[in-house]
């Protein structure tokens, strides 16, 4: 099968690329740059010149293609609205693009994402074969560089003690970058259409563990702090600090594994620190 997938060279579209030319498949990958293009070209994809912006680069990536896995997002905080238009748009340009092709397309929810959720799905009545992909908070890996993890080891470095809010029982499901591919590829292969999926490996590791795992290799105290505290000391991640995920969002990780086959066989969160790799970055 030949797949379209948006942000190719992106922290997961960069390993879903390397999985699904693993598995037999032509890759067409979306990139902005020259350096984007090479990295494409190495991995033995194709590569196609755009942005997110681009409605006609979108549409002949989509029409070239058998089918398509939308995973470029702007993760633009200090307008986050905007974000989630954009990807409402795209969206709504790759679907419409795709109608009565029954062809294969994947998306990823994101946070008040509702309305590209919906859109995704709704396309599974216009002929094609829609799913939409929930993803763990935290997507660990040695190529982590950018995600929560990584945050929460800066802070912790900066404060010089790694902290959890109250009794640090609040839960953090996870998901090792490689299974996160794995799971893309199996959803275009044969996700059914109107899906929606959620890809945790691990449905919800204490924060206290995590905090302690970090203090442990920084060989700094492990605090707990009070809610109060929460904001001042982790910032904008103050309140997902705090949260219980699967109690405020709750999947269903074992329809996952049982409608695609989804076996995740990467190390957990906790084992991934053990590892090292995250405190030499």
């Amino acid at each position: 099968m030949q797949i379209f997938v948006t942000g190719a060279t992106g922290y997961i579209g960069s390993a879903v690329v390397q999985e699904l030319i693993q598995a037999g498949h032509k890759v067409i990958g979306l990139t902005r740059s020259k350096e984007g293009v090479k990295k494409l070209e190495n991995v033995g994809a194709e590569a196609l010149i755009g942005t997110l912006k681009d409605t006609e680069c979108l549409c002949k990536g989509a029409s070239m293609a058998e089918g398509v896995v939308h995973l470029a997002f702007s993760h633009d905080f200090s307008d986050f609205a905007g974000s989630l238009a954009a990807d409402l748009n795209v969206i709504n340009t790759i679907g419409e693009t795709l109608i009565d092709t029954g062809k294969p397309f994947v998306t990823t929810a994101h946070a008040n994402g509702d309305a590209s959720d919906k859109a995704t799905l709704a396309l599974a009545d216009r002929g094609v074969r829609s799913a939409v992909i929930s993803l763990a908070p935290s997507v660990h890996s040695d190529a982590d560089s950018h995600g929560f993890i990584p945050r929460l080891i800066s802070i912790a470095r900066s404060k010089g003690v790694s902290a959890y809010v109250e009794d640090g029982t609040n839960r953090w499901p996870a998901i090792h970058r490689l299974d996160a591919a794995k799971l893309y590829r199996l959803a275009i292969e044969k996700a059914p259409a109107g899906s929606y999926f959620t890809g945790r490996s691990e449905e919800g590791i204490p924060f206290r563990e995590i905090a302690s795992a970090i203090g442990k290799h920084l060989n700094i105290p492990v605090v707990s702090i009070s809610r109060e505290e929460a904001d001042e000391h982790f910032g904008f991640l103050g309140a997902l600090a705090a949260l219980d995920f699967p109690s405020v969002a709750p999947g269903n990780s074992a329809q996952t594994k049982e409608i695609l086959g989804w076996k995740p066989v990467q190390p957990g969160l906790i084992a991934d620190l053990e590892l090292g790799h995250y405190f030499s970055m």
